[in-house]
């Protein structure tokens, strides 16, 4: 077992849709949703859906890097949420909804900027990425009810149309990779 523990904040759209997704990856020992990104000092989830804050729904993501690789996490998050479209994932719109990476020093930042655009000149999607990757001022993390959303709140809609999808295509595409 490693002794060295790393984060990285990532967004993609609605913080509730990926969390499901890294809290049962193998390797990934915690995950906290929150905002990153913006202006205002610990904004609330009213403030950032305004979309004047300037803030990212994203995901603090504390990971094993002997369990899982920073590359394999990045994969991961690419195949989960659009990197192609500007301030929206699917029906959600507004800037809060981007896709970033926020790392925490410049050697993440070189690593993670050359991941994408690796991926980017591979055109896996018809368009370009656009996800910004930048280096992380403040986190803030998100109010208690958004806190393992989907796992507290299986049989809403939105869990229900949205987020169960997701997590069952995770579950089958990376089986090998589940926390058992």
């Amino acid at each position: 077992m490693s002794e060295k523990i790393e984060k990285i904040v990532v967004g993609g759209g609605c913080f509730w849709c990926l969390d499901p997704i890294f809290s049962q990856l193998k390797g990934v020992n915690k995950v906290v949703v929150g905002y990153a990104g913006g202006t205002v000092t610990s904004p609330s989830y009213e403030q950032i859906c305004s979309g004047r804050t300037g803030h990212a729904e994203v995901m603090e993501i504390t990971f094993d890097p002997y369990l899982l690789s920073l590359t394999n996490l990045l994969e991961i998050f690419f195949q989960f949420h659009d990197p192609t479209t500007q301030n929206r994932q699917g029906a959600d719109v507004g800037t809060q909804y981007r896709s970033i990476i926020l790392v925490n020093d410049e050697m993440q930042l070189e690593s993670v900027q050359k991941f994408v655009d690796e991926l980017d000149n591979s055109k896996i999607w018809k368009n370009p990425i656009v996800t910004r990757v930048e280096l992380l001022t403040e986190f803030f993390p998100a109010e208690e009810y958004h806190q393992n959303y989907f796992e507290k709140n299986p049989w809403a809609g939105y869990c229900q149309v949205v987020i169960n999808p997701k997590v069952k295509k995770f579950k089958e595409k990376f089986a090998n990779q589940l926390k058992k």
